[in-house]
């Protein structure tokens, strides 16, 4: 795959790990100084583009499922090094009913096992229920994402959250408005730590 260093080593935002330039001294971008959403960090192995978007895709619409072996140890190397510690419990972002059965599994969940595997932390596949079959999310405009997921998601044990890091495991991050709806929802269900564990970050 060539050279990657200069993709897997950016300065990030430690909350929603957008890439910083380099006079940028803040920890956090302007965004999240401006208005923190409810998950406390984010972990990528890189930002959306060639080469790696290829292995995204190739596992999300292809169903070429060990590209998610590949992505987990990337994620797993980097959730070990972050600050904060590891997470409790890793949970994957749902698809709705309709959607998993169209496609036939959940590429969140093909990640978020194998890194559990990895790193010795249990995952829940179906601890987060998608209740509503929302729009796809890159059909939309940001506004339109930020009020698209309202309702979407459900913790369906709260006390197996209550008092725990939870990682919200997912393919890719473009907005953060469906990782933060999640982040919500845990938060009210007592999560005292939400980080998002995602392979690639939209620039």
């Amino acid at each position: 795959m060539g050279d990657l260093a200069p993709h897997l080593h950016r300065r990030r935002c430690i909350q929603c790990a957008i890439a910083l330039e380099a006079r940028h001294a803040a920890r956090h971008c302007h965004a999240c100084l401006a208005g923190a959403p409810d998950f406390d960090a984010t972990v990528v192995i890189a930002d959306y583009g060639w080469p790696l978007d290829h292995l995204v895709t190739g596992l999300k619409f292809r169903a070429q499922l060990p590209l998610a072996v590949w992505l987990a140890g990337r994620l797993g190397n980097a959730l070990a090094a972050a600050p904060g510690g590891l997470p409790d419990v890793l949970l994957p972002v749902p698809l709705s009913p309709a959607r998993l059965r169209s496609r036939g599994y959940n590429q969140a969940w093909e990640i978020a096992r194998r890194l559990a595997r990895q790193l010795d932390i249990p995952a829940q596949a179906n601890a987060l229920h998608r209740v509503r079959d929302n729009p796809a999310q890159a059909t939309l405009d940001r506004a339109e994402r930020l009020t698209n997921l309202h309702g979407a998601f459900v913790v369906a044990e709260p006390a197996r959250i209550a008092g725990r890091h939870v990682g919200v495991v997912d393919d890719v991050m473009t907005t953060g408005a469906t990782l933060g709806e999640i982040a919500t929802q845990l938060k009210r269900a007592g999560a005292t730590r939400v980080t998002n564990v995602v392979a690639l970050r939209t620039p």
